[in-house]
């Protein structure tokens, strides 16, 4: 009776939209490790029990050394996390996400000069766009957006 009272509480309040992705995705959150910390932070459930509450995405910043990739630019999504989660591209080249995780993801654009949503993919399938206007596009996985966000500055 303890042990399903304790699952019960563990569960409340999570959601598999944001949380990271499943078990190990919360179990990350839990442990603070970094594919279910981003966005993640602590709350209090009834009797002084912690809980991570969802936060919208919080996107980094491409940093101003990182140099300019052109031509076929891949991005994994892989262990419910974007790898790299940040890119600074050339005007004109192709951006590619592949999904390597079994669970579907998408490609979302949140903001900048370029809008854009991929729809689903599946594990081993791939999203590509050419960028065709300069500037800083935040996009996110709309299943699980505080764990995979990410940020791709455009430049001349």
């Amino acid at each position: 009776m303890a042990l399903v009272a304790a699952l019960a509480i563990a569960g409340c309040g999570s959601s598999e939209s944001g949380s990271g992705g499943g078990s190990a995705g919360r179990a990350a959150a839990a442990t603070g490790g970094a594919s279910g910390a981003q966005g993640a932070g602590k709350g209090k459930h009834a009797k002084g029990i912690e809980a991570y509450v969802n936060k919208a995405p919080k996107y980094a910043k491409v940093a101003p050394s990182e140099s300019a990739k052109s031509g076929v630019v891949k991005i994994a999504y892989r262990n419910f996390a974007i790898d790299p989660d940040t890119v600074k591209v050339k005007l004109g080249s192709t951006v590619e996400w592949v999904n390597e995780d079994p669970a579907p993801h998408n490609v979302t654009s949140e903001g900048g000069p370029m809008k854009f949503s991929s729809g689903n993919f599946g594990e081993g399938k791939t999203f590509s766009l050419k960028v065709v206007k300069t500037g800083v596009i935040h996009y996110e996985c709309t299943l699980e957006p505080t764990t995979m966000n990410g940020t791709i500055e455009v430049v001349e």
